[in-house]
């Protein structure tokens, strides 16, 4: 457990963010179907893609990616599609509990030999990879979009393509809008269909160098002490205006909703505070396309006493744990009464805390770092801080360089 708190109420520095975990995710998988023909730069730092890189590089009968739920997403395809592998896919208990069935049906459908191991539809799988012949498959879109994004991302290696049909609301839309903006950069020609997505096959791609843009998840946190500071001048490096990642959403919500200025400089962007800005009382968001900011946001709500309704939030509860309920839990801890159901989560009223809160993380990354900004508001301390490092390994590090006090408690 560690201490989280901050002398001073302003903000003055600059951050460098490393390369967005869901870009180096992307690239990484492109990268081990098409070689050396694709050199990456600016990697994520993070756990997450760390695990990823050592799954495809492994000899071993066993890939076990713990609690990285992309890695298994995407591994679970590019597996399927490798002749004469074969493996057992597997993570910690929380990733047993996270469904997975969709996807592995839709590539059953295209000929793939996948089993389950302990629980129908749940890792721990066994693949056995083989060369895929079918070009056709319909998968529930509501549920995680990173199902199309692993299924996208093999698309160009199968010998006839691949058309994939979305049964239902397509969720988090802008993710895989980043993998169609990723393989049409290397040149795979994909057809966007009325209720889906056509990938042409391409066996093989131009050399080429891919420059991996700074995360923009990883950035939200700073939006969020931006908001709760007195003062800030802060510039985050490296990010560009024409961003391929959702949650660049970020600009336009805290701009509109927190006064939070965005200004691009240098590769980088710089933050200020608008002058005279007035917050409102009650904001209401749908986060359908964004759902990773939402606990950011709705701790901004909390340390600014703004109620909020955030909408769009279902695939919230089958993260790293439910986030939901875990965010209803500790903003407890802070006086914050909410209301949540499977959908969205709502700030109800406000009222006086005594104790130095401590906040439980449940391995959740996000809870950790969407909570530290409130030290600017009032000492807090949070348990199980390594989480940090499933998607930014420096953000204690980080907090430190711009002046928070960040110490260790037994």
């Amino acid at each position: 457990m560690i201490n989280v708190s901050s002398p001073a109420s302003e903000i003055f520095g600059d951050i460098y963010l490393a390369g967005s975990k869901s870009e180096s995710n992307r690239w990484l998988i492109l990268q081990a179907l098409y070689g050396d023909h694709l050199n990456i730069h600016n990697l994520s730092n993070s756990k997450d893609t760390e695990v990823l890189k050592k799954a495809l590089h492994s000899k071993e009968n066993e890939i076990d990616v713990n609690h990285a739920g992309t890695a298994m997403r995407f591994l679970i395809s590019y597996f399927a599609t490798q002749s004469d592998k074969e493996v057992v896919l597997t993570g910690s208990n929380r990733m047993q509990e996270r469904p997975i069935g969709p996807l592995v049906e839709a590539l059953k459908s295209i000929g793939a030999d996948i089993s389950y191991m302990k629980h129908e539809g749940y890792p721990p799988l066994r693949i056995k990879g083989k060369a895929l012949s079918g070009d056709k498959v319909s998968i529930q879109s509501n549920i995680s979009s990173q199902y199309i994004s692993s299924l996208l991302l093999v698309a160009s290696s199968l010998p006839n393509g691949l058309s994939i049909h979305f049964k239902g609301e397509l969720t988090s839309k802008p993710y895989v809008e980043m993998t169609v903006a990723q393989l049409e950069s290397l040149g795979i020609k994909i057809m966007w269909l009325n209720h889906g997505i056509k990938v042409s096959s391409q066996p093989e791609i131009r050399r080429q160098e891919v420059f991996v843009e700074s995360d923009w998840s990883s950035a939200s946190y700073w939006y969020s002490m931006a908001t709760l500071s007195e003062k800030c001048d802060l510039t985050l490096k490296v990010f560009k205006k024409e961003s391929l990642q959702g949650d660049a959403i970020l600009q336009q919500i805290y701009s509109k909703h927190f006064g939070i200025e965005t200004r691009f400089v240098d590769k980088g962007l710089k933050l200020s505070k608008k002058a005279a800005f007035k917050f409102p009382r009650f904001i209401e968001i749908d986060l359908n396309n964004a759902p990773d900011i939402a606990q950011t946001i709705i701790v901004t709500c909390a340390g600014l006493g703004i109620k909020a309704k955030l909408l769009g939030l279902h695939t919230l509860k089958v993260k790293e744990t439910d986030r939901l309920v875990a965010l209803k839990n500790e903003l407890e801890k802070i006086g914050v009464k909410t209301r949540i159901d499977e959908d969205s989560i709502e700030i109800l009223s406000f009222n006086s805390f005594k104790s130095i809160p401590v906040i439980e993380t449940y391995q959740d990354h996000r809870m950790a770092m969407s909570f530290a900004p409130l030290a600017l508001k009032f000492p807090i301390q949070i348990k199980d801080e390594e989480v940090v490092v499933k998607s930014y390994p420096n953000f204690w590090k980080d907090l430190q360089t711009l002046g928070f006090i960040v110490t260790s408690r037994d």
